[in-house]
């Protein structure tokens, strides 16, 4: 087992680790610039890359998107029973539990899992996830207007343009593919280095609502994927994809959007750094199920 997990594991963690250290050096380090840097420029050449390049075909990239559009449906709709019922306030805490980190850790642990199969499917989750994130939290959390983010996010006119591709059965120009092939190369590193940095630099403020949430982010997604895959009969590849992103730990974005719409930020914080332990402690099992 240990042998086809640790290659899978590790290079994540390591990168995690100089992400984490950077952070306790107290080096500089431009949150925002490396966020812009990703969201407007890596992001979207990952996911045109992935969708162009990776040799998944459209009807499985449409298939993962429309299964993470039903994952993140009933992610939200038990979590928002829960907290209905626990009385916690759903417009802080929601959006932690709904929204796993797919993108730090999912696409990562994804590639290293199935390669680049894995990468493209795994694009997939997170463009669903991306645009769910800076459309639909926005808007439940501080009422702003969707559209202009719809707008003004990349990665949906990446995704557009390379399901033309596949759709038509062309390609980028050579020169035009290494680029973007280049560009895309950033992407995913700088994702788990600003997870480690986030590590290094948020606080747990309120370990029981931290670790509640951690808790429902990590139990709700994992069983909603278990289930999903055998609803929707994903076998192989899909499959493990499906249920490692289900069960990714709470999302770096989420403190970023919290922090601007003023909900309980630093509980958002802490359920991170929680959810991402204990990630760490279960990614070996998880991948040995999903593999």
């Amino acid at each position: 087992m240990y042998q086809l997990i640790v290659p899978i594991i590790a290079p994540v963690l390591l990168c995690v680790a100089l992400g984490y250290g950077w952070a306790r050096l107290r080096l500089p380090f431009d949150r925002e610039f490396v966020t812009r840097i990703v969201m407007n420029i890596g992001a979207p050449c990952l996911v045109l890359n992935g969708i162009s390049s990776t040799g998944v075909d459209s009807i499985s990239f449409v298939a993962m998107a429309g299964a993470a559009i039903l994952l993140i449906v009933v992610v939200t709709a038990v979590a928002a029973a829960i907290l209905g019922i626990l009385r916690q306030p759903q417009r802080s805490y929601l959006p932690p539990v709904a929204f796993g980190n797919v993108g730090n850790m999912g696409l990562p642990l994804c590639y290293f899992a199935y390669g680049n199969e894995g990468l493209g499917l795994a694009v997939s989750f997170y463009l669903v996830y991306s645009v769910s994130q800076f459309t639909v939290a926005p808007l439940f959390q501080g009422r702003a207007a969707a559209w202009r983010t719809l707008i003004t996010t990349p990665a949906i006119y990446a995704a557009a343009f390379g399901l033309l591709l596949l759709i038509t059965d062309n390609t980028l120009p050579l020169w035009l593919g290494n680029t973007v092939e280049l560009l895309a190369g950033v992407a995913i590193p700088l994702m788990i280095l600003a997870l480690g940095h986030a590590l290094g630099t948020f606080t747990v403020r309120r370990f029981g609502i931290s670790l509640g949430m951690s808790v429902l982010r990590l139990g709700i997604g994992f069983t909603a994927g278990l289930v999903l895959v055998e609803i929707l009969n994903f076998e192989g590849t899909m499959r493990g994809v499906m249920i490692i992103q289900a069960a990714m730990p709470v999302a770096v974005f989420n403190y970023l959007l919290a922090a601007r719409y003023d909900r309980h930020a630093d509980e958002v914080a802490g359920a991170i750094v929680v959810s991402t332990l204990i990630s760490f402690v279960s990614l070996p099992f998880l991948l040995n199920f999903a593999l």
